[in-house]
């Protein structure tokens, strides 16, 4: 009882660890998982017994014979079942083929690469070699997320690695248990045609079995056959399901169905995704947590003796430094990625869940049946994970402002709330090219966005998935534009520092509209326009325009009329090089008006000769 509730204890507080210093929890959780395993048995313990012992051995432990390796598996089935639910089609309108030939090509020029290095430099045979590089050729989206949240990147680049890390987990899996399975054929005879066979099956029941249940699933859901409290725990209970069945009509299609479901039903019309999502998520921190201590405490200190010489940097630094920078190079061939953002894709490859836990459970497996050098598969994977991340948590902010593709300026603009009002102002943004991301908990306003070509979400703000969105790392403005107040100065609150650092607005509220001295500082446009006068007039006047500044005299004649007309409101300045600068109610006035400025307003179009003649 005291090893099952230390281990949570100890995951949970990694994982806060991980948040508090912005670094991939895989990190603190793997070191956790050594000390209370292999260092506390070396150095520690008296009879050197582990802390935590993960495989039962007749006195201690938590799993026998097998068991912690089907608890692997489905734990890593439900971590990537959360991560295809994330993945939306309108991410990758840009770079499809780059994160296709990602998972093909490149996978392909690492496998080959990483095993012909690791028979070179550690003499391993040409099976277990390929068996290690089959195992490393996955990323994965528990180690890239953290690392990305914290990187302001073009969405193009983050939406290539979060892709090849979700997508390239069941490739890997499947390379594996090939090179596994031929390892395992005695002699190797009929294996090239077993091997198509199995491959064949792999793809069909995976994607069939994910394909079929993600659309039961959300038929059930959408007809409201499930009680609202089973909710989660059907749809958990589906994906393992559906993981088990799959594996059932071929091995180690299970991964490969999972991510399916996922993907479908994150781009189908599901009408509980949100919660989904939620629910998804924390079993996912849970499951991270459990699985890598265990994993890591599996290990024993002789087998990390093993990897104690130079044999073992040079096999990382190869991998790192040649074999990832020449698979991205050349799976991003005549692509629109800048020869900068390759450089960064290259640099950041961190190894995750799935190539640890299948290391775990293929390297004692041929331990037991005594293969020479499976000792090694292990450690060796476990090294190339450990290393990985640590590289990447601590100098890819650093390497990405180095190679220039960090964003100094991140002039995005999230704006909270989709009504007819938003969806104005985020259309006339996004026709002047400013990456816009409006949010709502409204289904049919998001739904009406996304007819306009907008990019919209579908989001509570009192949730922190906006926060944990890579897709946002561009976003330097916030504008709160919702009917209620209370969330507009919610979202001010909560997301001025993630999203605000240029710029965080929201409207005046009809208290404030009263008193010119409650007017704050983060109020949008006008003092005496809020949520209902700009609804009401983007009902009579459903269009922005434009209106040619002359001098800073001429604009703020026309700031008083807009002040005595109800039917205009000004929204933006927008300089002579086409940038737009929000117009703020607490301070109407700007500093400079040159040649080529304009005006950009709500409503009905200007009387030039009246604004003449009043000036």
């Amino acid at each position: 009882m005291l090893e099952l509730a230390g281990i949570i204890i100890l995951g949970i507080l990694a994982q806060w660890v991980a948040w508090k210093f912005k670094i991939p929890a895989i990190l603190p959780l793997i070191l956790i998982g050594l000390l209370v395993g292999p260092i506390a048995a070396e150095f520690i313990t008296s009879d050197g017994s582990k802390w935590i012992e993960p495989v039962w051995n007749g006195k201690k432990g938590f799993f026998p014979g097998d068991g912690l390796y089907y608890f692997v598996s489905l734990a890593i089935s439900i971590i990537l079942f959360e991560g295809g639910l994330t993945l939306k089609r309108a991410e990758i309108k840009n770079v499809g083929p780059v994160i296709t030939k990602l998972i093909t090509v490149g996978a392909t020029i690492t496998f080959i690469g990483s095993g012909i290095l690791a028979h070179e430099v550690f003499g391993l045979s040409w099976e277990l070699s390929f068996l290690f590089a089959g195992l490393i050729i996955v990323t994965g989206p528990t180690v890239i997320t953290p690392i990305l949240r914290n990187i302001p990147l073009k969405k193009d680049v983050s939406a290539v690695l979060k892709w090849e890390g979700i997508l390239i987990d069941p490739i890997g899996a499947l390379v594996a248990v090939l090179v596994f399975e031929f390892i395992s054929v005695e002699g190797h005879v009929g294996f090239t045609k077993m091997a198509l066979i199995e491959f064949g099956k792999i793809i069909l029941f995976g994607t069939t079995f994910g394909f079929t249940f993600a659309h039961a699933l959300a038929f059930v859901i959408n007809k409201k056959l499930i009680p609202h409290y089973l909710l989660n725990v059907v749809s958990l209970s589906t994906v393992l399901l559906v993981f088990v069945e799959s594996e059932l009509f071929a091995h180690e299609s299970g991964l490969l169905a999972v991510v399916v479901m996922g993907m479908v039903l994150g781009n189908g019309r599901l009408k509980n995704l949100k919660e989904l999502l939620y629910f998804k998520e924390s079993l996912s921190v849970l499951l991270i947590s459990i699985l890598f201590i265990l994993l890591a405490a599996n290990i024993n200190y002789q087998d990390l003796m093993l990897l104690y010489n130079w044999k073992t940097l040079v096999l990382f630094l190869s991998i790192v430094f040649v074999i990832r920078p020449l698979a991205v190079f050349l799976s991003t061939m005549n692509s629109t990625l800048t020869i900068n953002e390759r450089l960064f894709i290259s640099w950041v490859g961190p190894r995750g869940i799935v190539a640890a836990g299948i290391a775990s459970l293929f390297g004692n497996k041929l331990i037991k049946e005594g293969i020479e050098g499976a000792e090694y598969i292990t450690p060796l994977v476990f090294t190339v994970v450990l290393g990985t991340v640590l590289l990447n948590a601590t100098t890819a902010r650093l390497f990405a402002k180095l190679v220039g593709v960090f964003l100094k300026k991140s002039d995005g603009i999230l704006i909270i709330g989709a009504s007819k009002v938003s969806r104005l102002l985020g259309h006339y943004l996004y026709e002047n090219g400013r990456h816009v991301v409006l949010v709502d908990s409204n289904e049919k306003n998001i739904e009406k966005a996304k007819e306009l070509g907008l990019e919209a979400l579908t989001s509570n703000i009192y949730s922190d998935t906006l926060i944990d969105n890579i897709e946002l790392n561009d976003v330097g403005y916030l504008m709160a534009l919702t009917g209620n107040s209370d969330i507009n100065k919610y979202a001010i609150s909560k997301f001025s520092n993630d999203f605000g650092e240029n710029g965080a607005f929201r409207l005046v509220t009809p208290l404030e509209m009263l008193d010119e001295s409650e007017n704050p500082k983060e109020g949008l446009f006008s003092h005496k326009d809020d949520y209902s006068s700009l609804y009401a007039l983007s009902r009579r006047h459903p269009s922005i325009n434009e209106i040619e500044l002359e001098d800073k005299e001429y604009y703020q004649n026309l700031i008083k009329i807009t002040n005595k007309d109800k039917d205009m409101i000004p929204l933006f300045i927008k300089d002579n090089e086409g940038e737009l600068h929000i117009i703020s109610s607490y301070n109407l006035d700007v500093e400079t008006i040159g040649k080529g400025y304009q005006l950009v307003y709500l409503g009905k179009p200007f009387d030039v000769e009246k604004v003449s003649t009043t000036s």
